[in-house]
């Protein structure tokens, strides 16, 4: 089995599913929106969910380590609308796409670490990140922001399979 050749199947798979939850917000949606108070905005939610295919996608596969010193102030992606979420969520997913086409499949045992302040919130092998920080990680959100459709009362596209909305 060529392993980089079904990542990279895998990745285009993946990243499709994740674009038809994105188109199906609605394009009238309130961002600010929230389920509960501990919850992230429906904006919130749904720039993680782009950035976790894209800009995450791309430093796991471009660099060894993510570092923020201490008084870093980490402002998350809210997207300004659907629109300019799918245009930077489709120039970022090509950019990684380029990226893991272009890795030599040795790097995926080499170690990637992501760093705040001085401790390590993620050491592990390349793959094991892209595995679990990437696509298991977009895979979690996505599904996330299904629920958030769904309390919305707005349709759900079909993932893997149709949904009860495609009947």
């Amino acid at each position: 089995m060529d392993i980089q050749k079904e990542l990279i199947a895998e990745y285009d798979r993946e990243a499709a599913r994740t674009r038809k939850i994105l188109e199906a917000i609605p394009a009238d949606a309130d961002f600010t929106w929230k389920p509960h108070t501990k919850s992230m905005s429906l904006g919130q939610l749904a720039g993680h969910v782009s950035d976790t295919a894209g800009d995450w996608a791309i430093h796991t596969l471009t660099t060894d380590k993510l570092e923020f010193p201490a008084d870093h102030k980490f402002e998350p992606y809210v997207p300004a609308s659907k629109e300019a979420m799918l245009e930077k969520y489709d120039k970022q997913v090509a950019e990684a796409k380029k990226a893991l086409k272009s890795l030599v499949p040795e790097k995926w045992d080499e170690n990637w670490k992501f760093v705040a302040g001085g401790q390590a919130w993620i050491n592990e092998s390349k793959y094991e990140v892209w595995r679990s920080w990437v696509i298991n990680h977009m895979v979690h959100h996505r599904a996330q922001l299904g629920v958030y459709l769904r309390l919305l009362d707005k349709p759900i596209p079909g993932t893997y399979g149709p949904s009860a909305d495609d009947h």
